[in-house]
């Protein structure tokens, strides 16, 4: 386990988050998150990118496998893109869903206007004429 206090989802969040720092924001991010220590971040970043975080497991090799700064990099590229195109559908979705609630309101209103424009009938019914009577 890697963390008792942090889920494997959350790690990789962290992970990608201070991977995407430029160049001298790594300090105050750790500062500004202090119940991570360097060390549990270094364990972190090789359980990401080597290893598999989910169930907790770091790559006991000397020889990094994805652990260059190229492979890492190349990685955290692909999850912003990733981030961003999940951003993008969700604003899609969201306009998508305020049309439907707009739609359905205009549907609404109109249902209730044709319900007021068709005035009931009378209360008195009228009186009929026999036809044999004519």
């Amino acid at each position: 386990m890697l963390s008792a206090e942090f889920t494997g989802e959350q790690i990789r969040e962290m992970v990608f988050e201070y991977c995407r720092l430029p160049y001298g924001q790594h300090g105050p991010w750790m500062a500004a998150h202090p119940s991570v220590s360097r060390g549990m971040m270094t364990r972190w970043r090789t359980a990401v990118f080597d290893g598999d975080v989910d169930r907790g497991l770091v790559p006991r090799q000397t020889e990094p496998m994805n652990s260059q700064p190229k492979g890492r990099q190349g990685m955290v590229e692909r999850r912003a893109i990733e981030t961003a195109r999940h951003a993008e559908e969700l604003a899609r979705r969201d306009a998508q869903i305020r049309e439907l609630k707009e739609t359905n309101e205009l549907l609404g209103k109109a249902i209730g206007l044709l319900h007021t424009l068709n005035v009931p009938e009378p209360d008195d019914t009228p009186t009929r004429t026999d036809p044999t009577d004519s």
